[in-house]
């Protein structure tokens, strides 16, 4: 009898201890866990403030290096603004001014060539124009449509027989450039988008008919 209690405060002993030993190793595990999260967790928050306080400076230099001259930037004056269902040939390629369609183009991103008498309308509204060849490679172009979807007063299509692989236009003023992360192209943004040339800022550039 005294062994047979023995023996099972033996075997209860030895559950237990396992037991604890499961115990043991269940927090160590949830332990391991949670500080790996933690590890995890810390460096996206660091990664994120990273990138964000370097997209905002970014951003500063960009509006910084826009109130000064634009390399390349080439200057019209004199433009008329008619409106005319036929607005005829205009001086510049793509067109920067002159008299233009009664009807704007509404702003945003065209896979297809836009009309330009429309486009015109827009400018005089404040909108940025950004004109691509059809043959730029598929990266560059990426790379316009997604600085285009920040833009609320910009134009993005291709244009055939373009002087250059890219041309941002405004109301009076237009910049060439070869490649989309040109900085200049940026600024040129920042600069005359609703910028001081603008012949009508704040006008519309949403809500016309579809091209």
């Amino acid at each position: 009898m005294g062994r047979t209690k023995s023996g099972l405060a033996g075997r209860q002993a030895a559950a237990a201890e396992t037991i604890r030993i499961h115990q043991r190793r269940e927090r160590r595990r949830k332990l391991l866990i949670y500080g790996v999260g933690a590890f995890i967790l810390a460096t996206l928050v660091t990664v994120t403030a990273v990138l964000l306080v370097g997209a905002q400076a970014n951003k500063a230099a960009i509006r910084n290096a826009a109130t000064k001259p634009i390399t390349g930037v080439q200057t019209f004056a004199k433009l008329t603004r008619n409106h005319t269902a036929t607005p005829g040939h205009y001086a510049q390629n793509p067109p920067v001014g002159g008299d233009h369609s009664p009807v704007f183009l509404n702003c945003g991103i065209y896979r297809a060539p836009v009309t330009e008498g429309r486009a015109v309308h827009s400018l005089e509204h404040g909108a940025v124009w950004v004109t691509y060849s059809p043959t730029l490679a598929g990266p560059e172009v990426a790379a316009l449509t997604d600085q285009a979807k920040s833009q609320s007063y910009e134009i993005l299509s291709p244009r055939a027989n373009l002087p250059s692989p890219i041309v941002a236009s405004a109301w009076g003023v237009q910049l060439q450039v070869s490649t989309a992360n040109d900085q200049r192209l940026a600024e040129f943004l920042s600069k005359y988008e609703q910028g001081p040339q603008t012949p009508e800022p704040g006008a519309a550039c949403s809500g016309a008919p579809a091209n």
